[in-house]
């Protein structure tokens, strides 16, 4: 066997020079990690998807741009399908998984069960839904924030509506026992109590899931309510409309925004005309709105669901602090997040001390022909 020239004395010196030598590898930076948390299967799927789906289009256009920070965004989806239990099972998982911030929940009772876990891991959670005052107001949570009003204000809309454009008089309020659904119910029942214009003849919890929900609506009868409002979910909503129509119990029925979009349309079909329910104020007229949407509808081929404006929102506000702030640090977000105005699709906002949007409202819908009409 021939030995190697370069083995031996001022040879291998020489060889040492000429070899090509092994070039240094480019550490690449590891991704900037964003959790997606809401119901993506189940009943309330409806409005976990549309938020999931336009945050996953909106971080691969960032990606083609960059990234953030010169890092890639790499997203984190867990389905919590608006469980408590299972909500507090994703937050575990998304800490122990990296995420650095998190868009969600979208449930309020799964972001309760949620919110003492990032807290602890001091991770900012942005929720383009999870409207329980105490979220915010309980002062429980000083990393949550989120793109939607709280229910006392739309609860205090449902009230007002129902007495003044309604008339009427003597009001039945139901609710679902979740902390969104009996929110609702509460804030509405203390703003009938405060004004005086109408008297609650009826305040009647339901357990959500049951098929049969005719002893509480015999109760809406016999307490002679001329208008139901109701605290809770699409589908337990398309039961009670379905069933008050059945024993032609024909008063107005008005709801939240978890009325709205595709599912009590589904469920409730026919039975579900007429029904009211508020929800976000239309914010179609801003361009970053336009813009977003029709990217959405050119991807996806129809239009986007329930609070996919508030979802794209929470991306755009989360995505404008940490350039701002230059990292994902808690307290360097919670700076850029309340300290800053900024533009999104639901218009221009900034975050109060408390974390809630300051420049966001709701209206009052009803269906109409299949769909929600805003009520002028």
């Amino acid at each position: 066997m021939k030995s190697n020239p370069c083995w031996w004395g001022i040879t291998a010196l020489v060889c040492s020079l000429v070899l090509p030598l092994p070039l240094p590898v480019r550490a690449e930076k590891p991704p900037l990690v964003i959790g997606i948390a809401g119901p993506h299967s189940g009943d309330l799927a409806p409005y976990g998807i549309p938020t999931k789906e336009a945050v996953e289009m909106l971080a691969a256009e960032l990606n083609a741009k960059g990234g953030l920070l010169g890092r890639p965004v790499q997203l984190l989806v867990l389905d919590d399908q608006c469980k408590p239990e299972i909500a507090a099972n994703v937050a575990s998982a998304m800490v122990s998984k990296g995420a650095q911030v998190v868009i969600g929940h979208i449930c309020s009772g799964a972001a309760k069960a949620a919110l003492g876990i990032y807290r602890e891991a001091k991770v900012v959670a942005i929720s383009p839904s999870a409207t329980n005052p105490a979220l915010t107001q309980g002062g429980d949570y000083p990393h949550f924030y989120r793109t939607i009003a709280p229910d006392d204000k739309q609860g205090q809309m449902a009230a007002g509506f129902a007495m003044t454009r309604l008339g009427a008089k003597k009001i039945a309020v139901i609710h679902d026992k979740g902390d969104y659904g009996k929110g609702f119910a509460d804030a509405a029942k203390a703003a009938m109590e405060k004004g005086g214009e109408a008297q609650v003849v009826l305040y009647e919890g339901i357990t959500p899931g049951a098929m049969d929900y005719s002893a509480v609506i015999q109760k809406v009868r016999h307490a002679g309510a001329d208008a139901v409002i109701y605290g809770g979910y699409h589908p337990e909503a398309s039961k009670l409309v379905a069933q008050m129509k059945k024993k032609r119990i024909d008063i107005p029925f008005v709801g939240p925004d978890g009325l709205m979009g595709s599912g009590l349309l589904a469920i409730a079909g026919a039975n579900a005309e007429g029904v009211y329910a508020t929800g976000p104020m239309d914010v179609s007229k801003y361009p970053l709105n336009q813009q977003v949407r029709a990217g959405y509808v050119k991807k996806y081929g129809r239009e986007p669901g329930m609070f996919f404006d508030q979802g794209v929102a929470a991306w755009q506000a989360l995505i404008a602090a940490i350039q701002r702030a230059g990292d994902t640090n808690a307290a360097a977000l919670e700076k850029a997040l309340k300290g800053n105005l900024v533009e999104t699709s639901v218009g221009r906002i900034k975050f109060d001390a408390r974390g809630d949007a300051e420049g966001v409202g709701f209206a009052v819908y009803q269906v109409r022909g299949g769909r929600f009409v805003e009520v002028k």
